[in-house]
C-alpha cells in the first residue's frame, strides 16, 4: 500500500485536512481505518475552508451509527486501495456522539466535536449531557 501522510507541526486544526491534495479527492465509499483496525466507510466528505469533515458509517444499521470526524484526524489517504487512515482508536470513534444532521452547521457542536477528538485524541464525551 502507498500511503501519503503529512505530519502536523502546527497547532491542532480539527476542521482542516493536513494535506491539501486530499481536497481534490472524492473520499466517498473509502474504508476508514483507525489506529487499531477498520471502523467503517465514508458516506460523505466536505472540503470547506476550516470546516472539512467526514461522515462515517460505523457498521450495519442495528449495530453501527454515523459519526462526524473532523478532517484534522485524517493521517493518510491510500487512493489506490481506497482507504483513509485516521489517528484515533476504534473505541474513541465508536463512543463518539452520533452524527446529528440538524447540528451540522452549529458552531458549538463542531467546537465540542473538536474538543472530543482533541489534538492527541484525548477528548471526552458525556453521553448523559450530550458532550
Amino acid at each position: 500500500m502507498t500511503y501519503r501522510s503529512t505530519a502536523t507541526t502546527t497547532r491542532w486544526q480539527p476542521w482542516t485536512f493536513r494535506d491539501e491534495s486530499w481536497h481534490s479527492a472524492d473520499l466517498t465509499d473509502f474504508k476508514v481505518e483507525a489506529r487499531d483496525g477498520e471502523i467503517g466507510k465514508i458516506d460523505s466528505a466536505t472540503y470547506e475552508l476550516d470546516g472539512s469533515y467526514l461522515i462515517v458509517d460505523t457498521g450495519p444499521w442495528i449495530f453501527g451509527k454515523k459519526v462526524m470526524l473532523p478532517a484534522g484526524v485524517v493521517n493518510a489517504v491510500d487512493m489506490e486501495n481506497r482507504v483513509v487512515l485516521v489517528d484515533r482508536s476504534k473505541e474513541q470513534i465508536k463512543n463518539a456522539p452520533e452524527f446529528d444532521h440538524a447540528m451540522l452547521n452549529d458552531m458549538k457542536y463542531r467546537e465540542r466535536l473538536g474538543t472530543y477528538y482533541g489534538e492527541e485524541g484525548q477528548g471526552w464525551y458525556d453521553r448523559d449531557r450530550g458532550f
